[in-house]
């Protein structure tokens, strides 16, 4: 199991979280954005000390407008958590780590319980 964060596209979204076996943490970001910046280390921190409850996948938003389309996302960064192929979380805009595992750790419990 990966405790890396995976960089996806569009033609990889369907296999990569649709299809997972486990919840997926799917970050979207841009080259362009400052916040994203910010955000960026606390995904990979989640990566590395969620890897045994969680995969985790960044997609770049303006290569990839097929995705970003369907999912509506309008600002970055954003990030969405996906169980079984539900998008069961989003969240737009910047996210202390401490938020975001909050809100992590809101989620994951809901599906091992």
């Amino acid at each position: 199991m990966s405790n890396s964060v995976i960089v996806i596209s569009d033609e990889k979204f369907e296999t990569e979280v649709l299809k997972a076996e486990q919840p997926v943490l799917a970050y979207f970001w841009a080259a362009w954005c400052g916040p994203c910046k910010l955000v960026s280390p606390s995904i990979d921190w989640i990566a590395e000390n969620y890897s045994d409850r969680l995969k985790v996948v960044k997609m770049e938003i303006d290569p990839n407008p097929a995705t970003v389309k369907q999912y509506k996302v309008e600002g970055v960064p954003a990030i969405m958590l996906f169980k079984n192929s539900e998008l069961v979380m989003s969240h737009e805009g910047a996210i202390s780590k401490q938020k975001l595992t909050s809100l992590l750790e809101a989620n994951l419990e809901s599906f091992e319980g």
